[in-house]
């Protein structure tokens, strides 16, 4: 029992990237063990070797992997090509008004394009879809967004990054390694933009997850 006078975070005290009423612990409970639906293994970088599957659960898939920081889309402050070695002005998936996504500011996590190791679409894997991403006991929801190499997994945007607490500077941030990404099947944000729309969505499916596995 909490004594008379502490009290807990209030809802809006951004004090962690908890998202939604779902535990990162809960949902990290149901992806020990993974069933693989990829045709071969992902890298995490170029220079490593292919050690990550994509597995398998029902309503969702699952990777275990690194985190690398995509700033691709609008250019922002933080995300253009003075910051970013890698940049790219647009993103695979837009905003309802057709512009790119903006990596700054969206969470949204990036799939391997389509390949001979696993085509995501066929797992029913769409831009939009949601997606849970824990790191460090913390859930951040977040919308699938671009698409990164064939070869290569792990890698989600600048806002994703600094919302798990995670260094989010494109040239030397990221996470080496503890960051487990559950998206969820035929699920789609509407608009792609909105993170409210994510998050209240993500919370449903999180939930539903639960019980399913």
């Amino acid at each position: 029992m909490l004594p008379a006078h502490a009290s807990g975070p209030t809802p809006s005290a951004p004090t962690s990237a908890q998202e939604g009423s779902v535990s990162a612990a809960d949902l990290l409970a149901k992806v020990t063990s993974c069933s693989q639906i990829s045709s071969g293994k992902y890298k995490t970088d170029d220079e490593t070797s292919a050690t990550v599957p994509v597995c398998g659960k029902n309503g969702a898939v699952f990777w275990k992997a690194d985190m690398d920081i995509d700033c691709d889309g609008q250019r922002t402050t933080n995300c253009n090509a003075d910051r970013d070695p890698w940049y790219q002005d647009d993103t695979a998936f837009h905003q309802s008004d057709g512009k790119p996504l903006k990596a700054e500011s969206l969470p949204y996590v990036v799939v391997p394009s389509s390949s001979s190791i696993w085509n995501y679409s066929g797992a029913g894997i769409k831009g939009g879809g949601v997606v849970a991403v824990i790191y460090n006991n913390k859930v951040e929801y977040a919308v699938v967004g671009d698409t990164g190499p064939t070869k290569i997994i792990g890698e989600a945007s600048y806002a994703t990054a600094k919302a798990l607490g995670i260094d989010p500077d494109p040239a030397t941030g990221g996470a080496d390694s503890g960051v487990t990404y559950i998206l969820f099947k035929n699920s789609k944000v509407s608009p792609i933009e909105s993170h409210s729309a994510a998050v209240s969505l993500g919370d449903q499916l999180a939930k539903q997850f639960l019980r399913n596995n």
